[in-house]
């Protein structure tokens, strides 16, 4: 066995970022071959993503990345199993990695993101590779779960992270010539704190209604309400439930004396298009 030195661990470790004494050991387990040593590492990770492979990863960090015009911008959740590696700089650089990866190959789904390639800092893997090497480097299970990609080609992407990492959302705008201001914001903080389903009434998802509905009928039929007034007490309480979870029926968090759809009208032109919204470990 070749005599491994402290130079060439600290060199596989510059390398890979992987603890001293796993380095010593994948060098050992080579013949002190860098190469070989590196690809040792690799299939120890994946070996360790197998492993680890039904344990819980709701913990982690969502990463928002966007052109310089703002005519593009890519949401994306990064997880791991313990707030203590959501933190580690390592974890938190392949977050940032994969995002801007998603931006410049405009990744619009999971299966084209987890196909594309990293680079040098992460050997040139495919994503789906690379999860597997930060399982093993990391010793948590490591997972890229969910990616939004938002382009316009007639408005702006305005995004917003709320502090920690753990909720963040995109809204697309036009109208606002090209100047994000203080509406963007709003709007993006909006959608972040109120977590809306739909921009709109008709966007709610019929399922989600009906089952609304139900549960409003039983309501009113334990409260022991006639018949005949039953459907009409329904009614009046599904408009509480689209203020609830439409985006521009929603009462501004700012002033909940107006509505978004209001705080649009006074802001001239302004129209949201479409938006998207993550907190970490939703599903």
């Amino acid at each position: 066995m070749a005599e491994i030195s402290a130079k060439l661990v600290k060199e596989l470790r510059d390398k890979t970022n992987v603890g001293m004494a796993d380095c010593k050991k994948a060098l050992e387990q080579s013949d002190g071959n860098i190469e070989k040593a590196i690809e040792y590492l690799r299939k120890q990770g994946a070996a360790a993503a197998a492993k680890r492979a039904d344990r819980e990863a709701k913990e982690g960090a969502i990463v928002i990345v966007s052109t310089p015009d703002n005519k593009l911008a890519v949401m994306v959740e990064v997880n791991c199993e313990t707030d203590f590696v959501a933190r580690n700089e390592g974890f938190l650089n392949f977050a940032n990695a994969i995002a801007q990866l998603a931006l410049q190959t405009k990744s619009s789904t999971l299966e084209a993101l987890l196909s594309a390639k990293l680079g040098s800092e992460f050997d040139n893997l495919p994503v789906s590779q690379a999860v597997e090497m930060m399982t093993g480097r990391l010793g948590e299970k490591i997972a890229v779960s969910r990616l939004s990609l938002i382009e316009s080609t007639d408005g702006v992407v305005v995004s917003y992270i709320h502090p920690g990492a753990k909720l963040a959302s995109l809204v697309h705008l036009t109208g606002v010539n090209g100047n994000i201001g203080t509406i963007g914001k709003d709007i993006a903080m909006q959608v972040a704190a109120a977590a809306p389903i739909a921009l709109t009434r008709a966007e709610v998802p019929k399922e989600k209604i009906e089952k609304e509905a139900e549960i409003l009928r039983e309501q009113a039929q334990n409260e022991g309400k006639p018949a005949q007034v039953v459907e009409r007490i329904v009614n009046g309480r599904l408009e509480k439930y689209y203020q609830e979870v439409v985006l521009l029926d929603q009462p501004f968090i700012k002033d909940g004396g107006k509505s978004v759809a209001e705080l649009l009208k006074e802001a001239g032109s302004v129209e949201v298009k479409g938006f998207a919204r993550f907190q970490l470990g939703e599903k």
